[in-house]
């Protein structure tokens, strides 16, 4: 049996008060920067299609704001051809 693996995704404004940053351990860069918080709550849901996660919106104090729970519910399909 196998576990599955939960993503977890943080979105905080940035440092220099311009946009937000998506941080998460299972980007291949480890961030992304986006104009809008709903932008990278997108990008992280489509991104883990496949996968559980979770999405933490914060906001400059480090509070949290908004949780979103994604289930995966992507499945793979593959087609033969003979």
């Amino acid at each position: 049996m196998q576990i599955a693996r939960m993503h977890v995704y943080e979105v905080r404004p940035r440092k220099d008060k311009r946009c937000v940053d998506l941080i998460s351990d299972v980007l291949p860069f480890g961030r992304l920067w986006y104009d809008k918080p709903d932008d990278a709550v997108g990008y992280a849901q489509f991104y883990s299609r496949s996968h559980n996660a979770e999405i933490r919106v914060y906001d400059a104090a480090c509070n949290v704001i908004e949780t979103h729970e994604h289930a995966g519910d992507f499945m793979c399909s593959f087609v033969y051809l003979a």
